[in-house]
């Protein structure tokens, strides 16, 4: 998996959702990813691959949190599409991209993202995992 720097330009749009930790984590992340995804014209097969990594969020991020919450920054570029999520608690980036693999499949998050970097936060110095999606695929 390419590791590419973080775009130098501001995301074009973005939002931050602090979900708690349980049933709804897929579908307000679903719905917040898809509403950013329209607006930054994301091809349909790109978002479908955007889906697939919030499946993979929703199951797996509540056990990695630092907190009672999964917290996910979704930015958009007119050519990709980014989830941070995180604060993790110590070594759960790692867990949650353990977690994302499947028998036969692999990790589901490295197979459909363009890169997927593990990060610490500037401030908190918290974990996070940042999975980017190109639009261009």
């Amino acid at each position: 998996m390419s590791d590419p720097p973080r775009p130098a330009e501001p995301a074009r749009n973005a939002a931050l959702v602090r979900i708690a930790v349980g049933p709804l984590v897929g579908p307000v992340l679903g719905r917040v990813v898809g509403m950013l995804a329209a607006r930054a014209d994301c091809p349909v097969d790109r978002l479908d691959n955007a889906m697939v990594v919030v499946d993979a969020l929703a199951a797996h991020a509540g056990a990695r949190v630092a907190e009672d919450r999964v917290t996910v920054k979704v930015s958009t570029w007119d050519d990709a599409m980014e989830l941070m999520v995180g604060p993790l608690e110590d070594g759960g980036a790692e867990a949650l991209l353990r977690d994302a693999a499947l028998p036969g499949v692999g990790n589901i998050l490295e197979r459909v993202a363009d890169a997927v970097r593990v990060e610490r936060d500037p401030d908190s110095g918290a974990q996070r995992l940042a999975i980017r999606i190109a639009f261009a695929g």
